[in-house]
């Protein structure tokens, strides 16, 4: 299961109900921000979630509403001393921008009290975690070294208790080591195989984040039967042609990707202030009605069936 969690929603410059563009992946124990608008760190710790264990940042591309939480947010963790590293992964272009903050604006002349890793993101694998992996994809929005992200846990076998308990083997430490794909010897001498006790192969949660993009159809075989796709509705319908001439989508277009991509679930965030929700909800929804407009601080769960 993975935890998402907004601190951030609006498209290009904040709104009244609305920060800039942020939010918090949640798994186990690892904590990814994905991208940093102005103002991420206030939101960050109005959500409640504050500053434990964020030692992961995302960017998905280099445009200032991503980034420039980033300044606040570093001064802010080299005073407190809260964390002792942080990696900061993002395209050749963002990383650019984001070594000049803060090199030659946060910490210039001094140097941090937090380590600061910067990871160039290629196509491919960025964490591979005992049960997910993270996986950087490119997309197209204006100008290069754009990213997205899938979130996929990897497949499990579930233990089947019954089973076990008719085939007399005890709760505790062997259990587990079944769970691990270990064989045990119980004290009648019987060898019971992890395949005795474990279910058929269950597929893990899939979570997909675009970020901002102009097309999806380059992105449908990595978002195929994806548990939730978070991706942008920054335009009406009505203005596509803004949308195609910004690099952005409709709601009518996400909607169709959820659609085509057969997700579980659609949540929109990059909200302009020029669109009433309801308006965007009304176009989405009737292409795809599992969906949801996301609002600064609300918390998704997601989950495969």
């Amino acid at each position: 299961m993975f935890e998402v969690t907004f601190l951030g929603t609006a498209a290009s410059a904040p709104l009244p109900n609305r920060g800039l563009s942020s939010l918090i992946v949640t798994h186990n124990d690892y904590r990814f921000m994905v991208d940093c608008g102005e103002g991420t760190q206030r939101q960050l710790l109005t959500s409640g979630l504050g500053f434990r264990r964020l030692e992961h940042i995302l960017i998905t591309h280099p445009h200032l509403d991503h980034i420039l939480g980033l300044g606040g947010l570093l001064s802010t963790l080299g005073h407190w001393g809260t964390l002792e590293r942080l990696t900061i992964y993002a395209g050749h272009a963002a990383l650019l921008r984001i070594a000049d903050l803060i090199q030659r604006i946060v910490f210039r002349g001094t140097r941090p009290t937090v380590e600061i890793q910067l990871i160039e993101l290629e196509p491919g694998f960025v964490v591979r975690g005992n049960d997910f992996d993270l996986v950087a994809f490119p997309v197209q929005h204006r100008g290069p070294d754009c990213f997205g992200f899938l979130f996929h846990e990897h497949s499990r076998r579930p233990f089947l208790a019954e089973r076990a308990k008719a085939l007399g083997v005890p709760e505790g430490p062997q259990r587990r080591e079944l769970v691990q794909g270990k064989s045990i010897t119980l004290p009648d001498g019987r060898v019971i195989h992890p395949s005795d006790v474990l279910g058929e192969p269950q597929p893990g949660t899939k979570l997909l984040i675009t970020g901002d993009i102009a097309e999806t159809d380059s992105l449908l075989s990595i978002a195929r039967n994806a548990d939730a796709i978070i991706t942008e509705a920054t335009y009406l319908e009505q203005d596509r042609a803004l949308a195609r001439e910004h690099g952005h989508l409709t709601a009518a277009q996400a909607a169709r990707f959820a659609r085509d991509a057969n997700a579980r679930q659609l949540i929109l965030t990059h909200i302009s202030g020029r669109y009433p929700d309801h308006n965007l909800l009304a176009e989405a929804s009737a292409f795809f009605p599992r969906v949801t407009i996301a609002r600064d601080f609300d918390t998704f769960r997601v989950k495969a069936t």
